[in-house]
């Protein structure tokens, strides 16, 4: 059986829709936070909120609607971007997208019956800087 994956048409209505609203609070809730990356080809700055979790070296942002996002090309092209979360900003390298068991052994112990219930197959792990 295939993941569970959200439809494109829905990563289309939050694009337009959800994200602008989420990103006035996004760098403040638990689970939540604004990645801000380069567009690769356009060069334009991007801010897109994500469900993000705390690893032993970083964090693990929930590949929710499957790997083939703007997003992550993004930063894998740049070799990573900027996380805000809980008002605080920090560099992010090294993505790599790894499995959901993979993920949930970075994960840190507290978020981790939260994180290995959503419905989601792989993840991202990034390196935080500083």
């Amino acid at each position: 059986m295939a993941g569970m994956q959200l439809p494109q048409r829905l990563a289309r209505f939050n694009r337009h829709v959800t994200n602008p609203i989420q990103r006035m609070w996004a760098g403040w809730a638990p689970t939540f936070g604004i990645l801000e990356h380069v567009g690769r080809r356009s060069g334009k700055p991007f801010r897109t909120p994500l469900t993000v979790f705390s690893t032993d070296n970083g964090v693990a942002i929930l590949l929710t609607y499957g790997p083939d996002r703007d997003w992550l090309k993004n930063i894998i092209a740049a070799g990573g971007g900027t996380m805000r979360r809980h008002g605080k900003t920090f560099g992010v390298t090294e993505p790599r997208v790894v499995s959901k068991a993979e993920a949930a052994e970075h994960v840190s112990p507290r978020a981790r019956r939260v994180f290995a219930r959503l419905p989601f197959e792989q993840a991202v792990l990034l390196t935080r800087q500083g």
